[in-house]
């Protein structure tokens, strides 16, 4: 199974769903984390402030807050290899990175140009995923 993990900034709690004013991208990462727990699939999550020793121990986000510092967190970890910096993943690249059901975190996994995954009504869900010619669904 692959293994994720966030290095976020400083922030006054742990999720940092605290204050009069909550950051909605921080309640979006929170429920996403939420969900995956309740599937079996944790997500290791690290805030600067209540947990700097995992920043320091890690060489290469280490490094990368020597050359770039706290301003460009978070910092985005899949198999111990940074993904993304400076912002939290999307629902897509959760989903993608961990090797998961699009379905968990409400992915539309249809294709593109497909109109009975772009809801055209006089195509079926059903006559689409058997098209093998449109690869969908």
């Amino acid at each position: 199974m692959k293994t994720m993990k966030i290095y976020e900034p400083a922030m006054c709690c742990p999720t940092g769903l605290c204050g009069v004013s909550v950051d909605p991208e921080l309640l979006r990462i929170s429920t996403v984390l939420n969900t995956l727990k309740e599937n079996g699939i944790e997500v290791a999550r690290y805030n600067l402030t209540s947990a700097p020793m995992e920043f320091v121990n890690n060489k290469s986000v280490a490094e990368f807050l020597k050359k770039f510092g706290p301003d460009k967190l978070p910092v985005i970890e899949v198999d111990d290899f940074i993904v993304i910096t400076g912002r939290y993943p999307s629902n897509e690249e959760f989903t993608s990175w961990l090797e998961l059901s699009p379905e968990l975190l409400g992915v539309s996994s249809c294709c593109e140009d497909s109109p009975c995954c772009c809801g055209d009504e006089s195509s079926t869900e059903d006559s689409c995923c058997t098209d093998s010619e449109k690869g969908c669904c």
